[in-house]
Parts: structure tokens; sequence; C-alpha cells
């Protein structure tokens, strides 16, 4: 395919996310822009739910299978079996499930990085403070450039380590976890895995199989480019037996002829809770059908590797810029700092360039601003975008 085919193939598929009309969007970690199909599915659904009727046999039967369509889209971009697959609300969710779920003992040990989202590191220190168990993080971020992580993991793992919490992709670097490598050295100190896949889902190809990890939250309103509200769990079906749901509804369990709870449901289900908001279902298996439309998960990540390569090797020629990584990124995040006045200048840079129409986002730790491109980024979006910071470097550099 020559290069003038597949720019003309990309200006068509971008035409269908409307949000890109008007604006540079870099902020797809954030949160991804919607396609005009996925909004049309979801106010269908939503029409389909009043015309049946919002409560009776007919609509029990559809919902039963959207719940089941949307299971398997999910499975198979994970390449996983469908009964792995809890549907949730977001990542938090599937973490705070996970977390929760444990049967924690005082002294039990907790190992974070030092490049957990925040929301990650307060359902560690509340279960830290209820369960009396030890709270570490062992340091990834200066593992970005140089040094192990599979070793940096390992040597704070101990004896009594019950969970380990880790980002596939670190939110605020970009950096990629050779999680395959980490998960082997948690399984052999008898450590459970969860990752926080809020980054890598609709952005690498992925095989949670081969990866051997024991949880995977992830959502699907960023890179999957999907409606907010719904995301999902995927637990190790070796493992599940031993994750007791702390969330409990009607979708959890087994009930009998008299409709009394007998057991729990025997697959990803059982830490599902109750009525949802089923129209999102639709929204994001017309997501994740529009970006297969373009190409496999591997074509798709091969170009966001492609486009993100270009964006850092444009910000290099800028000067007072600072890259975070010495190496062309491996995911579709790109972070940076300026070189002079950090604090006061990273609020005032991100704030021109969206009055420019330029979407970008500041990071806290480190404190940085981030830059995200995915597969249909054009290399004039691009453009503009080093474009801007370069005007506002001329001013306030």
């Amino acid at each position: 395919m020559t290069i003038s085919v597949i720019e003309t193939k990309l200006h068509l598929h971008r035409q269908k996310f409307p949000a890109l009309a008007n604006k540079t969007y870099f902020n797809y970690g954030g949160q991804g822009p919607m396609a005009k199909a996925s909004m049309n599915a979801i106010t269908q659904a939503q029409a389909y739910i009043q015309e049946i009727g919002p409560f009776g046999n007919a609509i029990g039967k559809w919902i039963g299978q959207e719940v089941k369509a949307t299971r398997a889209a999910i499975a198979s971009e994970l390449n996983v079996q469908p009964q792995t697959i809890s549907i949730t609300e977001n990542v938090t969710v599937g973490c705070n499930i996970t977390m929760w779920g444990i049967d924690w003992q005082a002294g039990d040990h907790l190992l974070l990085s030092d490049c957990e989202h925040h929301s990650v590191v307060a359902i560690a220190q509340e279960i830290s403070r209820r369960y009396a168990i030890e709270v570490t993080t062992c340091p990834l971020m200066s593992t970005l450039n140089e040094g192990d992580p599979v070793a940096i993991v390992a040597q704070h793992l101990r004896p009594n380590t019950r969970l380990v919490i880790l980002s596939h992709i670190l939110w605020n670097t970009g950096q990629i976890l050779p999680l395959d490598k980490i998960a082997r050295k948690c399984r052999e100190n008898n450590s459970l895995l969860l990752i926080d896949a809020a980054q890598s889902v609709g952005l690498l190809s992925l095989d949670l199989t081969a990866l051997g990890v024991d949880f995977y939250a992830f959502t699907g309103h960023k890179w999957l480019c999907g409606p907010a509200g719904i995301g999902g769990l995927y637990v190790h079906p070796e493992i599940r037996a031993s994750l007791k749901p702390t969330f409990v509804g009607w979708r959890s369990v087994i009930t009998d002829s008299q409709g009394m709870p007998m057991d729990w449901q025997p697959d990803g289900q059982c830490y599902e809770v109750a009525t949802s908001d089923y129209p999102l279902y639709a929204g994001l298996r017309e997501a994740i059908a529009i970006h297969r439309q373009w190409g496999t998960a591997e074509e798709r990540y091969q170009q966001i590797c492609r486009n993100s390569e270009y964006l850092w090797q444009q910000l290099r020629t800028l000067p007072n810029i600072h890259l975070l990584l010495t190496s062309a990124p491996e995911s579709g995040l790109v972070s940076f700092q300026l070189a002079q006045n950090t604090h006061q200048s990273h609020p005032q840079l991100v704030n021109f360039l969206e009055s420019q129409g330029l979407f970008i986002r500041i990071i806290a730790n480190p404190n940085c601003v981030r830059a995200c491109v995915h597969y249909f980024t054009l290399e004039s979006e691009i453009d503009k975008l080093v474009e801007g910071i370069r005007e506002w470097l001329v001013v306030n550099g």
C-alpha cells in the first residue's frame, strides 16, 4: 500500500470522529474522542429499550445478548476467554474489586511502584489502615532510560508479599513494563500481580494469557475511544476461586426457584453487581469494531509507535525542551519538561496551546507535560503542536 493510499485511508477514517474536525487532540491517555457511530449506537440502544419497555421479558433477553456480545468483544481484544472478563465501569472499579477481594491478614505486604495512579495508592492506603498490612513502593521511575525494572521488582518482593500492583504502561512517562518477566518473578514468590491497564488497552497488541498476569483492570474510554462508564477486569481462571466478591448484587449470584441466592456465578459475572447503563455496551462494541476496520491491533500499535517517534524527534529540535525518554518511545505517550521555571511554565504552556485548539495535559509526578498520539494522529497535527510549543517558547523562553 503506497503512502498516498494510506494517507487517504487515514483521512477517511478520521472523519468518523467528529471531535477531530475542530481541534488538534493529544489527550488519548485521558479520554479518547468517540466516533459518530459509537454515539449513534448508544442512542439507538436507548431508544430500543424505551420502545420495547425498560423492564420486561423481551428487554431482559436483549440485555442478556448485549452483555454476552460485549464480553466477547472485550475478550477478543485481550486474547482471552469471555468467561474471564467482568464488565465494570472503569479501571478504578476493577482495582477495587481485586484489592478488596483478597483475604488480607495483618502483617501482609502489598508492593506498588512509584508510578501508580493516586486512585490506586489511595485504595492501598485504606486497606493498610483497615487490615494492618504494610504498603511499600519500588522505584521504577528511575528505570525509564536505564536499569532493569524486573530486577527492581524482584528486589522488593518479600516472602509475605501478597499482591504487586503495577501499570502496564506508566501513565506519567510512557514506559512499557515487561510484564511476562515480572509475572514470572511474582509467581516464583507466590505473589499475585494486578495490572492497571488504563494506558495499554487500545494501544498495545495484547495477549493476557501469554503475559501471565493474575488481574488486568482496564477502561473503554481512553485508547479504545469508547464511552465513559464502561471498562472491565480480567481475572485469571485459576485465581478466581480465591478472589471473593466485595460488591455483591443480583448479577453476581445464582438463585434457586424461590429467587434466593445459592452460589456465585461461575465466571467473571461473579464480580458484576446490578443494573448497568446497557446502551454504553453497544457504544464500546462499535468503538472496537471501528478500530478493527482500520487495521489489526498490531498494525495500530506500530502506527502509534511511528507517530510517537516522529513527535519525539520533532520535540528534540526545540530549545529548552527536556524529553523524559532518551530514545524513541515504545508507546503513544510522549512526556517532556521545560528547561526553566518548570512549575510555573507548564500550566501556562498547556493553557496557551488549548487556546490554539491544541490539547495536551500536565502530569504532577514527575512534573512534566504529556502529549499522546494515536494511530490516526496526522504528522501535520504533530507539526502543528510542535510549532505551537515553539511559538510559546519564543515569547516565554
